[in-house]
C-alpha cells in the first residue's frame, strides 16, 4: 500500500474511493484525474436546488477542494484520459503527460444519452448532466420565458419541477405512453402527471420529436404528428449511458458496464471499477446488475478501496434512489423489475403520497414510497431480510410497518 493509485474520474465514486484508501490505510499516492474542471460535486442537486439557485457551485462540492490537499490526494482537473496500457501501467493524458500507476481505479461514470433530433446543436439546446449543462440552462431561465422539455423520466420531470417553481411555462414531452414508464407502475405514472398538470406542466405522452428549428432565437419542436412547441429554452433528458470506451480500448471486459465481481475487481487484478460504469453481480438480487444512483456509487467504491487495501468485503447491498419534485419526496427501495402486482397502500388520486408495493409470484420485490418515510425505512429491511408480508397487510394502513419486520 505505498505505490500510486489512480483514480480516473471525479463523481462521487471518485470522491468517495480517495476518502475511502486513506481510510483504510493506502499510504502511497493517490491521484484524482477528471475531464471537469472542477473538484468532485454532487449531480442530484443540478436538477433541483443548483438550477433554480438556491446552492452554488461550492455548496454542492462532495468536499472542499482543500480537503484533499490535507489528505494527500492530488486534484488533476481538466484532464482527459486517452488510453491505458495495462502492460506498461501507464496512462496517457490529452495534455501529453503520461503516468504510472500500481493500481487503477475506474470511476468514469456515465453520460448523457444523445438524442436523435436534427437542430440538437443549437443555441438554447440543453443537456442535464454536468455543472456546465446547468450553468448554460440557468442563463436562460427567466418566469415570462417558456420551456419545452424533452424526456420524461425523472431527469426531465424534477427539471419541470423546478422550472414551474420559477414561473416558466412549462411543456414536457415524452415518447412513450405514459412518464416514468421505464421505473415504475402506471399508477405512479399517473399519480406523477396528474401532479405536474396541477401545478401548471403540460406533459404531452406518445409525441416523438423529429427536429428542433432555430429562427432568430425563438426555438421550435417539431413533432411526428406535425404538433409544435415554440421555447426559449429546450432541455434533453433521455437517459444516460456509461462510459466504457477507456475499458474496452484497453481490453477489459465490457457488457452494458465495466464487469467487475463482488470485490469490485475488473477482469485485470489491478484494475478496480465502481459507480455508474460498472455491472456487478448483487446476490440479493440474483443476477448482475448496472446500477445509476449515488449510493450505489459511494458503496461500490468503499468495497473497491477495501479491495485494493487487501481488506476485501463483498459489495451486496439493495439498491434504493430517490427524487424530489414540488413537495414530493420519493424513496425507492429495490428494483421493480419483472413485478406481476401492484399493491397501493394509501390513495393516489387524492392524496400527495403514498406507497406502491411492487412483488412476483407474492414476494416483495421493491417500494415506490412517495412522502412516506417510515415505510421506506422498514422497506429497506424488508428486503435485506427477504421477509415475506402478506399483500393485504402492505394495503392496510391501521397496520404500522413496524410490526411487519417482526
Amino acid at each position: 500500500m505505498q505505490g500510486r493509485v489512480v483514480i480516473v474520474g471525479t463523481g462521487h465514486a471518485a470522491a468517495q474511493l480517495a476518502s475511502s484508501l486513506r481510510q483504510q490505510g493506502w499510504q502511497g499516492e493517490i491521484l484524482l484525474v477528471g475531464e471537469e474542471p472542477c473538484a468532485p460535486y454532487q449531480r442530484p442537486p443540478l436538477s433541483k436546488d443548483y438550477l433554480v439557485g438556491e446552492r452554488t457551485a461550492d455548496n454542492i462540492l462532495i468536499r472542499p477542494a482543500a480537503a484533499y490537499a490535507s489528505h494527500g490526494v492530488d486534484l488533476l482537473t481538466g484532464r482527459r484520459v486517452l488510453s491505458i496500457d495495462r502492460a506498461t501501467k501507464m496512462i496517457a493524458l490529452d495534455d501529453g503527460q503520461q503516468l504510472s500507476y500500481q493500481k487503477l481505479a475506474l470511476c468514469t461514470g456515465a453520460r448523457a444519452r444523445p438524442a436523435s433530433i436534427r437542430g440538437v446543436g443549437s443555441p438554447g439546446v440543453f443537456y442535464l448532466r454536468t455543472l456546465a449543462d446547468v450553468d448554460g440552462i440557468r442563463a436562460n431561465i427567466s418566469p415570462d420565458k417558456s420551456a419545452v422539455i424533452i424526456g420524461g423520466g425523472y431527469i426531465g420531470l424534477e427539471a419541470a419541477a423546478a422550472l414551474r417553481g420559477l414561473g416558466m411555462a412549462v411543456t414536457l414531452l415524452e415518447l412513450q405512453e405514459r412518464v416514468l414508464s421505464r421505473v415504475c407502475a402506471p399508477e405512479v405514472s399517473d399519480f406523477y402527471s396528474r401532479v405536474h398538470r396541477e401545478e401548471g406542466v403540460d406533459i404531452r405522452v406518445g409525441v416523438e420529436v423529429l427536429t428542433i428549428e432555430n429562427d432568430g432565437g425563438v426555438k421550435t419542436v417539431v413533432c411526428s404528428d406535425g404538433s409544435r412547441f415554440h421555447a426559449d429554452l429546450i432541455i434533453i433528458g433521455v437517459g444516460i449511458i456509461p462510459n466504457v470506451e477507456l475499458a474496452e480500448a484497453c481490453g477489459l471486459a465490457v457488457d452494458d458496464g465495466i464487469v467487475v465481481d463482488e470485490l469490485a475487481r475488473t477482469s485485470d487484478p489491478d484494475i478496480v471499477a465502481a459507480g455508474d460504469c460498472t455491472n456487478h453481480p448483487n446476490d440479493l438480487l440474483g443476477r448482475r446488475v448496472r446500477l445509476e444512483s449515488v449510493p450505489n456509487a459511494m458503496e461500490q467504491a468503499k468495497t473497491a478501496a477495501g479491495t485494493l487495501c487487501d481488506r476485501p468485503v463483498p459489495y451486496q447491498v439493495y439498491p434504493w434512489f430517490w427524487s424530489d419534485q414540488y413537495d414530493l419526496k420519493l424513496q425507492i427501495a429495490g428494483l421493480s423489475e419483472g413485478y406481476d402486482q401492484v399493491v397501493l397502500r394509501g390513495g393516489k388520486d387524492r392524496q400527495r403520497g403514498f406507497v406502491a408495493w411492487y412483488l412476483r409470484g407474492g414476494r416483495l420485490l421493491a417500494a415506490d414510497c412517495i412522502n412516506r418515510p417510515k415505510e421506506f425505512m422498514v422497506a429497506r429491511q424488508l428486503l435485506a431480510r427477504k421477509l415475506a408480508v402478506a399483500p393485504a397487510m402492505l394495503a392496510d394502513e391501521t397496520i404500522d410497518p413496524k410490526n411487519w419486520l417482526s
